[in-house]
Parts: C-alpha cells; structure tokens; sequence
C-alpha cells in the first residue's frame, strides 16, 4: 500500500511499524508503545541526529512529561538492544547538546505486509523468561523509582494478568501492585490491578498514594507558573481592550488614563485566579488517573475556591483598613470555586490524554483545547453573572461606584447593550467575555510545552555522548 511504513532489519533485530512489534531473534522484545514510537522515529531518521525537541514533540505529543523521560526513555531501548555500557554504543549515541541518533550502519528496509516468522518452539523455549528481569527490578526495594516504574511499564505490555498471578507467587512486596496500579495508565492495552482484597491492600494503597503526591508536586511546580502567566496575559489582555473600549465611548480628556489600570488590575486578577485553578488541575492530572475528568473538575474547583477566598479576605480587609468603605460586594470563594470548575469541565471535554503526564496538546490541537476551554467557561461564566455571581467586571464597576469621582465606572459600555447601567445584557456580555479570556489564557499556559534541558558535554547519566554533529 502506498505511503505504508517499510519494516526494518539491523543485525539480530526487526522492527514492524504495522504490528508495532520488536523482534530479536524471532522473540518479541516488550516495549511500551512511547519506547516503540521512539526507536522507529531514530530509525526512520538514522541519517541526522533527531534534536530533544522534535522528539519530545513526536513522541510526547500529548503530554508534558519531566525532562528525564527522554533519557530514561533512550535508557530503556538501548537495553532493550542489548547496548549495555559500551564505550562507542552499536545502536543509539548522545549527540551531545542537540538530541540522539540511530547509529547502526546495516539497516534495510523491506515491505511490512508479509509474514513475521516466529521462533522455533525450541529456540523460544530456550530464551530466558522475559518476565523474570522485570519483576525482579520491580520487586528490588534499592532500585531507582524510574527504573523500578519502568520495569512496570514491560512487565504491563507483556502482559498484566499473568504479571500478577507471578507477583503473587513470588510474594512480591505491596509497593511493586502500587507501582504496576499507578503505571497502567501509561501503557495502551493494560489491565487492571486490583487493590482491595489483595494481599497487602493497606501498605499498596499507602504506596499508591505517595507515588501520586510525588507526581502531583512535581506537575504542581513545572505547571502552575505557566497557567499563572497564561491567566494573567488574558486578563491583561481583557483589561486593555476593556480600557480601550470604555475610554472611547466616555467623554472627557482623561477618559484613555484608565487604559493602563484595568490593564494592570486584569493581569493581577486573571494571574491569581489561573494560579489557583492551574494548580488544581495540574494536581487532578496526577491524583485522579482513574477518574480524570471528575478530579479535573472537583480539584479544579477547590483550587479556584481557596485562591478567591483568599484573595477575597486579604483584599477586602487592605481596601477597607484604607479607605473605610464596605466591600462585601466584591466576588469571593463562590466565584472561585464556580470559575474553577468550569474550567476544569472544559479542560476535560478539551484533552485527552494517554497517560505520562499533563495534558499537553501541540499546534492546532492546542488552539483548538483552548478554544474548547474558552466557550465552555464562557458559558459558565454567563450562568453565574445571571445567578448573582460576582465577577471581575461586576466588582471592579461596584468599586468604581463606592469612590466619588472615579473614572472607571461600566455606565459607558451598559449604554452599548441599550441599559442605563449594568443590567442583565451587559452583565451577561461581560461575563462570556472574560470567561472567554480566561478559559483560553489559561488552556495555553497550562499546554505551554517547557524547552528541552540543554544537554551536558559530558553527562554522568549517559556514558555514550559525543560531541559533534555528522
């Protein structure tokens, strides 16, 4: 068939792109489904070095993932080959400070339509039993959580029912069922790893829980600071145009000096409110793997509750200690956790990923998520301006109206939906156009794929660097 993948031989190895299966010696070599993708894109590549970047955007396409799963990755398939720690490796060599690439002088590529001869009964009979070396990394308390999580990953595309009947056996401890539990989302095609009613049920769940917290600390600490810039920029962005707007169509000289305030407010409001949701959600992306899109909304929510609430507390009290006026009109933890579930409901409908990390689509999908997010806490948005919910715009005109002589009063942009002041129409307009903003800014800070980590000219975690380029 036209534009098929050819099949590759090098040395003892074939690769079919078709079957999504690596040979070695007729015996399939277990890979999980990244790990294949990653070998077939350094093989479709061989003759340039494949640069961190494209290979993150290829193979990671849907995800953000830590800067160390590339290497482990790469780790992974040269033992897989059979590399080992040779000095001058046959198959994969660091190209140092740009990427990788496949090294191996005799591949050739053939058609992927016909048969893959299996090994002789004899000769399979004689190959070692692909599950041991997994469990027993697995099951070895002094091993790295990388490699032990690694371990899972082969042992889940090998198969997870016979893995767990062998664990079992072995009596294998309970942190190795909390580690193929927490693993199986990462592999397409695994089963389910019970917990409760199994031997140990308590220490696994323990494990399990930890494993989580771990993972949602470190997509806490790479995720926040970009939903945080993501809001802040949209709200910045709502600010200016609000500004813009409401000084064209107020009279008086200094009508345009609000431009730059409502700017600076937008930027603050939108950054704290994303803080809070973005943090949410980059957690329910770790915790809730079993039940995403519930923990998208519910994690979603409180974050956005407890950063309005207190943001709510310690600007009321500020405004009131200075200027004495009662500001119980201002949106607080309801708004929050409203504005945080919406998101997080948008978020869910708009990303799908497979497993491995946050949400990250690439490109035209990710404009599209935004998309999705935006029309989704824009609609929110509305439903809670005509509940009696207190939004951005709602606030800062009430605001406007307790200081005599302000000049940022919404009066100007009411009369445009034919109201004296802010009334349902304009209330409404206001709250689909910030949900808008928000929802988007927010969707592309959270996407926002990190660059790659520059690699070192000498790394200890990779004895096969080079230095130049071919």
């Amino acid at each position: 068939m036209a534009g098929a993948r050819p099949r590759y031989r090098f040395g003892e190895f074939v690769l079919s792109p078709s079957r999504r299966v690596l040979l070695r010696g007729g015996r399939e070599v277990p890979l999980i489904p990244r790990y294949l993708d990653l070998l077939l894109l350094l093989l479709e590549r061989r003759h340039e070095a494949v640069h961190r970047r494209e290979i993150l955007a290829r193979v990671w396409s849907d995800v953000v993932v830590s800067d160390g799963a590339l290497s482990q990755a790469v780790r992974s398939l040269r033992r897989a080959l059979g590399e080992g720690s040779r000095e001058e490796p046959p198959f994969i060599r660091t190209v140092s400070r740009h990427g990788y690439q496949f090294v191996f002088p005799e591949v050739f590529e053939e058609n992927d339509g016909g048969p893959l001869q299996p090994p002789a009964p004899a000769a399979a009979a004689a190959l070692a039993d692909p599950w041991e070396a997994g469990l027993a990394t697995l099951c070895d308390p002094r091993a790295a959580e990388d490699e032990r999580r690694e371990a899972a990953e082969r042992l889940h595309a090998l198969g997870t029912a016979e893995t767990l009947r062998r664990l079992v056996a072995r009596r294998g401890p309970a942190e190795a069922r909390a580690l193929l539990r927490d693993s199986r989302w990462d592999v397409a095609g695994a089963g389910a790893v019970p917990l409760l009613g199994q031997p140990g049920a308590s220490r696994a769940i323990r494990a399990l829980v930890g494993l989580r917290l771990r993972h949602a600390a470190r997509l806490l600490r790479s995720r926040w600071s970009a939903a945080s810039l993501g809001g802040g920029l949209a709200g910045m962005t709502g600010g200016l145009l609000g500004g813009l707007l409401l000084g064209s169509t107020a009279s008086g000289p200094g009508s345009l000096r609000v431009v730059f305030p409502l700017a600076v407010i937008g930027f603050l409001v939108g950054g704290i409110g994303a803080a809070g949701v973005g943090a949410g959600l980059a957690v329910a992306e770790a915790l809730a793997r079993s039940a995403r899109s519930f923990g998208l909304v519910a994690l979603g929510a409180a974050g956005g509750g407890v950063v309005a609430a207190l943001a709510h507390g310690v600007g009321r009290s500020a405004l009131e200690g200075i200027f004495g006026h009662e500001l119980s009109f201002v949106g607080g933890s309801f708004e929050g956790f409203c504005v945080g579930a919406t998101s997080g409901l948008g978020y869910a409908l708009a990303t799908h990923p497979r497993g491995g990390g946050m949400a990250a689509p690439t490109g035209v999908a990710r404009l599209r998520a935004a998309a999705i997010v935006a029309v989704v806490c824009g609609a929110g948005f509305v439903a809670l301006a005509r509940s009696g919910g207190r939004l951005g715009g709602v606030s800062l005109d009430f605001m406007a109206r307790s200081f005599q002589g302000s000049q940022v009063g919404l009066a100007p942009i009411a009369r445009l939906f034919g109201e004296p002041e802010l009334g349902p129409r304009s209330r409404a307009a206001l709250a689909a156009y910030e949900g808008l903003l928000f929802g988007f800014g927010l969707t592309l800070g959270l996407t926002r794929r990190p660059p790659p980590r520059r690699l070192g000219p000498a790394s200890a975690s990779d004895p096969h660097h080079r230095t130049q380029i071919p």
